[in-house]
């Protein structure tokens, strides 16, 4: 079959179902499936998009995202966040718009321990709102930095995006790609600060809280048990003690006991938060599977190599390449939610970067780092709408405050992109690349 005329009819017929607002997972399975009647009888195409479906989640390594999004909802509603806000406060207590600033390491801070930008969204943002409004900040400024900054624990580990990813690319090293994120993590928060920073000096933010030694010290300890989780965990997998699931496993253990010795989860909260995981898991796991459908027909039909060789007739200048590819995913993050685009876009994209000689670990952060973006941006912008409902602020005053950060994060894009040793400088030097 014609590789063009396979991908108007799955994209073509994707959109449609988009538009008429149909689940992504559902029309994902609806537009693979008729994109393989083009190509297979009846028979054939519903015995090989199940067997796809199947194997699309029979996989031991995304027995983590199920683990890891227990891990999140249980920091979430055990008396976590409230402790990384206080560290968070006493680190930028001492700036112009220290509120803003701490807003951002605190979904810095709990995001890598939850890996869940939605989480810490609500939790961060929730936790600071009326702190912040009585302070005299802007509703909407406040909201913007919590949106701005929210999605910056889906690159610092632990984090399900990279867990997908490694399974999505053919089992790129989990290790590797935790190790990648630190750098771009650290310097998505940077360009959020330093915007955040410009704008309260401007409005006249001034710093709210001094701390001395001693309660700057008592805040940090209480700290310590929540901050051993990155350290244990993700040391755990880099170190080959345990592997990235059996690692979610010890998130999961960790984060209850933590949550008994601070008293704050009992049975009926632990009931809900299981109710949540499973409904949450659900979701991710019927995405995988409806996405490991369409991608045996995109590469069936020959889809990816028809585009790497469309992309590469147009010009053969790497930079030109890139820059096209960036644009595409951070339109497709508008659109599409992370986990869908990293499942349906991996495949697609990926030939064309080993293609170009980029480490599908600079890829995987390249990526990731484009749908964090789309977290915020409407019309499908997660985050985006977690982040104003807290608030209790509408989208309308949001996004024009939004607008700065987009430009700042869409230069570090770039950056990350032309920049390689800023994802594999670390995991290079530990040797993790291979």
């Amino acid at each position: 079959m014609d590789p063009l005329l396979a991908a108007a009819v799955l994209f073509g017929s994707f959109a449609v179902l988009l538009v008429l607002g149909v689940p992504i997972s559902v029309g994902i399975i609806v537009s693979a499936f008729a994109t393989s009647l083009l190509m297979l009888p009846w028979s054939g195409t519903t015995f090989v998009i199940g067997q796809q479906m199947n194997m699309g989640v029979e996989s031991f390594s995304l027995l983590a995202v199920p683990l890891f999004i227990l891990a999140g909802n249980i920091m979430n509603n055990g008396g976590i966040a409230q402790r990384l806000v206080d560290l968070a406060l006493v680190v930028a207590g001492r700036v112009p718009g220290s509120l803003a600033h701490t807003n951002v390491l605190a979904n810095m801070l709990f995001g890598s321990l939850s890996g869940s930008a939605v989480a810490s969204a609500a939790a961060i943002g929730g936790t600071l709102h009326e702190r912040q409004r009585k302070a005299g900040y802007d509703p909407a400024f406040s909201t913007s930095v919590n949106i701005a900054s929210a999605s910056v624990g889906l690159l610092i580990p632990p984090t399900t995006a990279a867990i997908v990813y490694s399974t999505v690319a053919g089992g790129v090293s989990v290790a590797a790609l935790f190790v990648a994120g630190y750098v771009p993590g650290i310097l998505m928060g940077v360009v959020v600060m330093a915007i955040a920073f410009v704008i309260a000096r401007r409005r006249g933010y001034r710093s709210t809280d001094h701390f001395g030694l001693g309660q700057a010290l008592r805040t940090f300890l209480r700290a310590i048990p929540s901050l051993l989780l990155v350290i244990v965990v993700v040391g755990g997998i880099i170190a080959g003690i345990f592997t990235a699931t059996e690692g979610a496993a010890v998130a999961v253990v960790y984060c209850l006991v933590l949550s008994m010795i601070y008293r704050s989860l009992d049975s009926a909260a632990l009931r809900q938060i299981v109710t949540r995981t499973v409904s949450s898991t659900g979701v991710v796991m019927l995405l995988i599977a409806a996405s490991s459908a369409m991608a045996w027909v995109m590469a069936y039909s020959g889809i990816p190599a028809a585009l790497t060789q469309a992309l590469i007739s147009i010009t053969d200048n790497t930079v030109v390449i890139l820059a096209l590819m960036v644009l595409i995913l951070l339109v497709v993050g508008t659109f599409l939610d992370i986990t869908p685009a990293i499942l349906i876009f991996t495949p697609i994209f990926l030939p064309i970067a080993t293609e170009l000689g980029m480490d599908p670990v600079h890829f995987g952060m390249v990526l990731i780092l484009a749908m964090c973006i789309g977290t915020m941006t409407p019309p499908v912008g997660s985050v985006l709408f977690v982040g104003t409902g807290v608030a209790g602020v509408t989208i309308e005053q949001v996004v024009p405050r939004l607008v700065p950060y987009f430009i700042g994060l869409f230069a570090l894009l770039l950056v990350i992109t032309y920049v390689p040793v800023l994802s594999l400088g670390l995991p290079g030097m530990m040797g993790l690349l291979g």
